[in-house]
């Protein structure tokens, strides 16, 4: 466990709770928010629930690179189903495809599986250890997960190596 990722925790639940609660100027509810972020970390920690995986402060820097890609991909495929679905003539061909993943660490899988997933069009059905299952409103749009652009993404994100 490291003393980053409890800090992080305290940091985030308080700003959580400051923000949430609009209390900025009672002394005392302010006090009562440190006191139970504090125990609320405490506990996570004796727990030991507190990790990598579960707070990946590591990935923060490389996400401000993922997340605008991901966006952007996001609001591409939203506008091709759009068009899709109020066309006259809607051209779908809905799509089971398996990719195979050379993500290997849990975190790898879980944000290329809701990666794909948040795209319009695409779905992860199933997630294994060599690959996942994806379901696509088109052609095109499985063959978009198939070349492997995303994958290589993801792994540049989570910092993975593969194989």
């Amino acid at each position: 466990m490291d003393l980053a990722q409890v800090i992080w925790l305290g940091t985030v639940l308080f700003a959580t709770w400051i923000l949430l609660s609009g209390y900025y100027d009672n002394i005392l509810l302010v006090g009562l928010g440190i006191a139970s972020t504090f125990a609320a970390v405490a506990v996570s920690y004796r727990m030991g629930v507190i990790d990598r995986g579960s707070q990946p402060v590591h990935l923060t820097p490389r996400a401000l690179i993922y997340w605008p890609w991901l966006i952007r991909e996001i609001a591409k495929s939203n506008v091709d189903v759009a068009l899709r679905v109020i066309s006259l003539t809607p051209d779908i061909s809905p799509t089971l495809v398996r990719v195979p993943m050379v993500l290997r660490s849990d975190i790898g899988r879980v944000v290329y599986a809701n990666s794909i997933t948040l795209t319009p069009g695409t779905v992860s059905i199933n997630v294994d250890r060599e690959s996942i299952l994806v379901h696509a409103l088109t052609r095109d749009g499985a063959a978009a997960v198939e070349s492997g652009d995303m994958e290589r993404r993801v792994v540049a994100f989570v910092n993975e190596t593969g194989r």
